[in-house]
């Protein structure tokens, strides 16, 4: 027998043992990593109140047409009230 052979012999079987072991220890530490809760770093907890706090003021946020608007019924509302009172008073 060569001893390329006899090497292909011993090494192979050597090989294929470290990789069932390591097969078998990748999934012990996937195993153990599901059950221990997940950490969060302090960056993406404060990236995520961030982001919480502007769809917030985007959801409260007015667009200008509806600024204007409202503008636009107050004052009507006011020119209103304005001629209320004075018809109130020309009564009086």
């Amino acid at each position: 027998m060569d001893l390329y052979k006899i090497f292909m012999f011993v090494a192979l079987p050597i090989i294929g043992i470290g990789w069932i072991g390591y097969a078998i220890w990748i999934h012990k530490i996937r195993k153990e990593e599901k059950t221990q809760p997940k950490q969060v770093s302090q960056r993406l907890s404060k990236t995520r109140s961030e982001i919480s706090d502007w769809a917030r003021q985007v959801k409260n946020a007015e667009s200008p047409r509806e600024k204007a608007l409202k503008k636009r019924h107050e004052r009507e509302a006011q020119r209103l009230r304005e001629e209320q009172t004075k018809e109130q008073k020309s009564d009086d």
